[in-house]
């Protein structure tokens, strides 16, 4: 008794689907005269199922859907990743440049102090700025026309400018006049 195989007939449903209702497979014969309404009833249904699911224009199923949400969540999520990323980039492009500025600024530094540490830069220094003279040698002062000296050497900061023709007091005039002030007070009007 050996059974012949037959291949599946598949239905227009689908392999292992079959197009008829529960209804009409029922074998019962009051069944039978419900089954033409059960059927009615269910394709009823079908159709309503369909008018409740939102039109599909572009063709898209919801596998597609589901992907196309979480790859949009997955580029919001990588975006903000990257706007990190590129403001860190632009830090560390600022921090480098300060770097080379104060790398270049500390060879300057040296550069100064190893001329200071000169000898003869010192005494050229001293003689320029303050006027010190060696033992032995003569030092000369020009006199202007206003009878104050010339280019007494000593640079000073030039935010305190002076009008043209006018020279900055020497330290020790400046001494004497703080003396003679202060020997010479005020009166107060008070009293």
């Amino acid at each position: 008794m050996a059974r012949e195989r037959r291949p599946a007939r598949t239905s227009p449903a689908g392999p292992g689907r079959s197009t008829r209702t529960r209804a009409g497979s029922r074998a019962s014969g009051a069944r039978s005269d419900a089954a033409p309404s059960s059927a009615a009833s269910a394709t009823d249904a079908g159709q309503q199922k369909a008018a409740r699911r939102l039109p599909n224009r572009i063709g898209l199923t919801r596998r597609a859907l589901a992907v196309l949400s979480v790859l949009v969540v997955l580029a919001l999520s990588y975006a903000n990743s990257l706007r990190i990323y590129i403001d860190q980039q632009g830090d560390l492009a600022e921090a480098n440049k300060q770097i080379q500025e104060r790398t270049q600024r500390i060879g300057q530094l040296e550069d100064e102090l190893q001329r200071w540490n000169d000898p003869a830069f010192v005494k050229a220094q001293a003689r320029e700025r303050l006027g010190w003279l060696l033992p032995g040698e003569t030092g000369y002062r020009v006199i202007g026309p206003d009878g104050k000296p010339l280019g007494t050497g000593v640079v000073l900061d030039s935010s305190n400018e002076l009008p043209p023709g006018e020279h900055p007091a020497m330290w020790f005039d400046r001494l004497w006049g703080s003396v003679e002030t202060a020997d010479n007070p005020t009166r107060r009007v008070g009293r």
